[in-house]
Parts: structure tokens; sequence; C-alpha cells
């Protein structure tokens, strides 16, 4: 295995104490995750009795894993974006480990108390909420204004994107609910499951594929959380071998030398006369990519140097394997906050389609391809995770999407309304890079065929379902920042690490 033969070339047993503890939290995270999220995929084909649970488990962990294994990282990376920008960049440092420590305990806690309750909760609340607990007390601790490394457009965008999620799984799984009523005449669709008693070939054939599409996306989508989070664990601590993308091809290498001369162009005509030390370059690039940051002069002097480096570094080499493995960390840092930056300058109005923006842009897609990518390995580690995490703790969750949220029992045609919906809506996020939850989409979208169908809704149900939804950004951020003073208080005073 890669990691194996990674740790063989020479780690400390320090180093390697914090890489064992750090992964298994991560994983942890994942784990835990497959009791909430995994575990709505197969609540409507265990519940209507179309597979029995220990296949339909195993089925949707394999459905997972060829999710994860073909996901685009984007989800991974719209996670770390939340991250403030010195810690990410740091994350080898004491800061650094504390930052991955806390926000992925805090998670965990959460995550394991609601599941306890058998509430549906969002894992990628429970996540962000954490990330952001993260970056306010570093900014606290730091002496910066309130909040000013976390990436508060980015946390707006991921916000819109899990608040709008349920919304649409409400309403569209209500009508597709009554357009199906209005099309098929065949009421056995409509009906709830008899005990004992599989429900037909066709339906459970529908059901099977909802099971199977649902899977899949949440795979692809939700198993992507943690691995970008698992990245920055082996950046952080097997620089070396993580810091860039080692099988990058030399042609993609050579492009890249002359997509960062290109662009180094476009760089000087906006900085002007402007100069910028180059000690001082990371301070203003970084300072830009605050929420209060601004385009100035100064932020494009930073990207002459930066671009003029990246050049430099790799115009005399065919592949990363060439760069000393103490050199890799540097040239990763560079990469990240040129792409970045030009990332954020995108956001502004019209410029990915200027005469500049045709220049820089595939300079920051190429930048992307080497420090934002996941290996292999990790995709099957969270594939594992995720399915072990169903295995264990599905019934709790089942019970609850099955049985609690409407007065009457699920019916076929609701359970596949909503695992449709769930499906397309998860999909459609993959492709904007938007981490969405499966949960929330899954029991908002059977709460909207219970209403379209008149079923009724169990109040008490909702109304916990609602206070853990409402609960969970506020109480991970605290359980965040809580745990990030604590540990960056040990790390630092206790350890000594720096």
């Amino acid at each position: 295995m890669q990691l194996l033969a990674d740790l063989a070339s020479g780690p400390t047993t320090a180093t390697w104490i914090f890489l064992a503890l750090a992964l298994a939290l991560a994983l942890g995270f994942e784990f835990v995750n497959g009791f909430h999220d995994t575990a709505n995929a197969v609540a409507t084909v265990i519940y209507t009795q179309s597979l029995k649970p220990n296949i339909a488990v195993i089925w949707s962990g394999l459905c997972n894993l060829a999710g994860v294994l073909t996901s685009s990282g984007l989800v991974a990376y719209s996670i770390v974006n939340l991250l403030p920008v010195e810690l990410v960049l740091n994350v080898g440092s004491g800061a650094g480990f504390a930052m991955v420590f806390a926000l992925l305990i805090s998670a965990i806690v959460w995550n394991m108390g609601t599941w306890y309750l058998g509430l549906p909760a969002s894992s990628s609340h429970t996540l962000i909420g954490s990330i952001l607990g993260v970056g306010i007390a570093n900014s606290l601790l730091s002496g910066h204004s309130f909040g000013e490394g976390v990436n508060w457009g980015k946390a707006q965008e991921v916000g819109m994107s899990l608040l709008l999620s349920p919304l649409c799984g409400f309403v569209w799984a209500a009508a597709l609910l009554l357009l199906l009523k209005a099309l098929i005449r065949n009421q056995a669709l409509f009906t709830a499951p008899e005990k004992d008693k599989a429900p037909p070939w066709w339906i459970r054939g529908i059901l099977i594929l909802t099971c199977t599409g649902v899977s899949f996306f949440h795979g692809s989508n939700d198993g992507q959380k943690g691995m970008g989070l698992i990245v920055l664990i082996l950046v952080g601590i097997l620089p070396g071998t993580y810091a860039l993308h080692m099988a990058h091809a030399p042609e993609r290498i050579h492009a890249i030398v002359m997509e960062a001369h290109a662009a180094r162009g476009v760089f000087e005509k906006k900085a002007g006369d402007v100069k910028v030390e180059e000690a001082k370059t990371t301070e203003e690039l970084s300072g830009y990519l605050k929420a209060s940051g601004k385009l100035r002069p100064e932020t494009f002097a930073a990207l002459v140097t930066k671009s003029q480096a990246i050049e430099t570094r790799l115009e005399a080499i065919k592949t990363f394997a060439d760069l000393p493995e103490g050199d890799r960390r540097g040239v990763r840092t560079d990469m990240y906050l040129v792409g970045t930056t030009i990332a954020k300058m995108e956001k502004s109005n019209g410029y990915a389609d200027s005469e500049e923006g045709k220049i820089t842009v595939p300079f920051r897609k190429d930048l992307e391809t080497v420090t934002k990518y996941i290996p292999d390995w990790v995709k099957f580690a969270v594939a594992i995770a995720l399915g072990l995490g169903t295995t264990v703790g599905w019934k709790r969750i089942v019970v609850t999407v099955g049985e609690k949220i409407g007065k009457s029992h699920l019916t076929y045609a609701q359970g596949a309304c909503a695992e449709v919906v769930a499906m397309i809506t998860i999909g459609l996020a993959d492709t904007k890079g938007w981490p969405v939850s499966t949960t929330h989409v899954l029991s908002s979208g059977i709460a909207g065929t219970m209403a379209a169908n008149k079923s009724g809704l169990q109040a008490q149900t909702l109304r916990n379902i609602l206070l853990a939804w409402v609960l969970t950004l506020p109480v991970c951020i605290f359980l965040g920042s809580l745990l990030f003073a604590f540990g960056n208080y040990v790390v630092l005073n206790v350890l000594g690490l720096k």
C-alpha cells in the first residue's frame, strides 16, 4: 500500500502517531457519516422489504464505493476552502494539527449524539459548523478581528446549497408523487408495504434502482467531505509525497510553465510600477483571500513574483519527482495561493470571460490539478468507512424515515419519489462542487410526499428533526471553537509543537 511505503521512508515516531490519530479521526467521521446519511439511502428498500437488510447495506456500500471512486474532488475542496488560509498553508504546524483534531472530534460527537436519538441530522452541517468554529477561534487567538480568517463568501455559498436542497427535496418529491398519481392507475404502487411480504417485482426493481442511485450520488458527494481533510493531513505530515500530484505527466508540467509565463505578463500590466518584497508575497495573497481582502496593485505584484517562482522551479524539471523533497511544500504553497487568488478574481463580474481571464483561467485550472487531487487509496478508505458505518448503525435512521415522519406508513411510490429527487439533487450539486446533505434532501422529500398524499405528518418527529437541524450549526461552531482553543494550547504549551 502506498501509505505504508511512505511511512517506511523515515518519519519519526511522533509523526507516525499524529498521522495515525488524524487518519483515524477522519475515517471515523466518515464511519459515523454512514450511520446518518447512507442509512437514508437504504431506508426505503429495507422498510418496503425490497431487499433484506444485509444485502441492502452491502449493495449500498458497493454503490458508495463507485460514487467515491468516480468523484471529481470538487466537493472535497469546497470544504477545504472554508478553512482559514494560514492554517491550510501550515497544516503541518501545531495549530494545523489542532485544527484537524478539533473539527473532526466536534463533528463526530454531534453526529453520534443525533444518531443515538434516531434523528437524521446532517453530517454536512456538522462538519461545516465545526470548520467555522475553528476559523472563528483562530481569528481570536491570532489577534485578528472576529472571524477574519473564515472564508465567509464560500460559507455563504455552501450555506445556500444546504438551505435550498431540503426545500427542493420537499417540493419536488411532492410534485413527483402527484404526477405519478395522475399518470399511473395501478394502485399497488401507492399502497403501504404488507408485513413480511415483498412488493411486486416491478415495484421492487424501481426501489432497488432508486436506492442504487442515491447510494452512488451519496458516495460522490458526502464521501468527499472527509477526503479533502485527509489530503490536508497527508500534505502536513508527509509533504514530500503528497504536497503535489506526483503522477502529473511531463507535458502538463510544461504546460504550467508556459501558462505561468503568459499569466505573469497579465499580472505585470495590472501591477504597474508597484513592487512587493518576496518575503511579503504570501502575506499579501493570504490577506486578499480573506473575506475582507480587496484586489489592489500589490496583489498583482505578489502574483508576478509567485508566478515567476513557479515558472523557475518547474522549467528545470520533467516530473515532480525531480524536485527535492524539501522544496515540494513551498511549490505547493505558491501554486495554491496563485490558483486560489485567481479563483477569487474570477468571481468578479466578467473577469473569467475577459482577455486577461482567458489567459489566467487555464493557468488556475492546471494549478488545481496539481494541488487539489485525491489519491485513489484515500477514496477506497473513505468508501469502506462509509460502508462499515452503514452496516453498524442503519436501523435507527431507517425506522425514523420509514415510520416516524408521516402519520401513515410510507408507500412504495413515496419512497421512490423521495429517492429519485434526492438522487437528482445530489447529482446536480456534484457538478457545482456544492456539499449537500443526503439526510436533509431525503427526509424532507419523504415529508413532501406525505404532505402531497395528505397522509399527515408527525409533529413531534418533525420538531425533533428541525431542532437538530437548527442546533447543528451553532452547537458545532461552539464545539469546534472550544476544542481548537484547547488543542492549540496543548500542542503549543504541553507538546511544544510550533
